[in-house]
């Protein structure tokens, strides 16, 4: 069995995403694209699961004015990773940055069926890449 590189990650999620793995208000928007849009909160959820480190959130501005948040994580040695930025558009903001405790997953009320869709796709990706 060879070892999971980070790039086999990433290439697992960024391929596993899709209108179905975010947020249902978001869906009739998401494309091709740009198919990193309102992936991140599922992104970091799925891996927090298989890298571990701390789940980060900024807020989105645009114009000055607070409209969203982001969602990303910090690995070991504070190194941070982010596979979701350049979903924004240029006059969208990303700033701050907390460290947020992760809920049980059997406390979600929201995003826990896209969560699980996106999980269950990257795992079956890594799992045949490692056959």
């Amino acid at each position: 069995m060879n070892p999971l590189l980070l790039t086999d990650i990433e290439r697992a999620v960024r391929s596993s995403w899709g209108a179905e793995t975010c947020p249902p208000e978001s869906r009739a928007r998401w494309t091709k694209d740009n198919p990193a849009r309102d992936q991140c909160g599922v992104t970091a959820m799925v891996l927090n699961d298989l890298l571990g480190g701390e789940l980060i959130r900024g807020e989105v501005h645009v114009d000055g004015k607070h409209v969203d948040y982001h969602w990303w994580n910090r690995l070991g040695m504070g190194i941070e990773t982010d596979l979701t930025r350049e979903q924004f558009a240029p006059e969208e903001t990303v700033t701050g940055g907390v460290v947020i405790p992760r809920p049980p997953t059997s406390e979600w009320r929201r995003l826990r069926q896209e969560y699980e869709l996106l999980r269950a796709r990257v795992l079956e990706k890594l799992t045949h890449q490692q056959a």
